[in-house]
């Protein structure tokens, strides 16, 4: 998809207050470039940090990655310990800098999986920047949307059988409150880069009412001004909500 700039997007009243992002094509990027697919996803986390600064910019209050699915473990040892060792590296040096700039980070997803001082480093990140309020950074690793709604649902079980909750008071919004965004906004924008259009079991609750935006650049060449064109895509368009205004 082609995107125009609008003159001042930040004066249009249709400001997307939470943006999702399926980050895709960083080993297409590697492979076009005769370079290892690791090499692909350390440049990936220089295109999320302009992600990172771009939303701060327009104005935008969440930012949800799709760093790594559940799906992921099936792929090669190596490239996912490479993705295991980027994610430590990340918690490890960048946490303070989000802190700096008054970004909360968030984690969605299963923790377990991941080696013990990884799930330590998540809970110190996220306990360092509760209290943060420029941007909410949600990120999206280990994550499956089909087992988030399991978990939801199981959760939801459990309260009944414990006599916490009765069975004819479910409605969308306990049901909601037992995902892993039960404190966050839905999605209004959905983009997908690497020209593949599918939302490959990402937050699948969530999406019902996001506008979808699909670039066919690379993951690795996504900048601030891509964001920018997605949200003017993004303003033009009409949210009616099943309504016909």
């Amino acid at each position: 998809m082609k995107l125009k700039m609008l003159k001042d997007h930040s004066k249009f009243p249709a400001q997307p207050l939470h943006i999702a992002i399926i980050m895709d094509g960083n080993g297409r990027w590697a492979k076009a470039h005769g370079l290892p697919r690791a090499d692909g996803h350390r440049r990936g986390t220089i295109a999320a940090h302009e992600a990172v600064k771009g939303a701060i910019e327009c104005g935008v209050s969440y930012l949800t990655l799709f760093g790594f699915s559940s799906e992921n473990w099936k792929r090669p040892h190596d490239e996912v310990n490479n993705l295991m060792e980027l994610l430590r590296s990340y918690l490890l040096n960048e946490v303070s800098e989000l802190h700096d700039h008054n970004i909360r980070l968030c984690v969605i997803g299963e923790r377990l999986g991941f080696d013990p001082d990884i799930t330590r480093l998540i809970e110190d990140a996220e306990q360092k920047t509760l209290l943060n309020t420029k941007l909410t950074l949600i990120v999206a690793i280990n994550y499956s949307g089909r087992q988030e709604l399991v978990r939801a649902a199981k959760r939801f079980t459990d309260d009944v059988i414990s006599g916490n909750c009765d069975i004819t008071s479910i409605n969308e919004q306990i049901f909601a409150s037992n995902l892993f965004t039960a404190e966050i906004p839905d999605p209004d924008l959905l983009i997908r880069t690497s020209g593949e259009k599918r939302i490959s079991n990402f937050l699948l609750w969530q999406l019902a009412y996001a506008e979808m935006i699909f670039l066919d650049i690379l993951w690795p060449d996504f900048s601030k001004n891509d964001l920018n064109l997605a949200i003017c895509e993004y303003q033009r368009r009409s949210r009616r909500y099943g309504d016909v205004v």
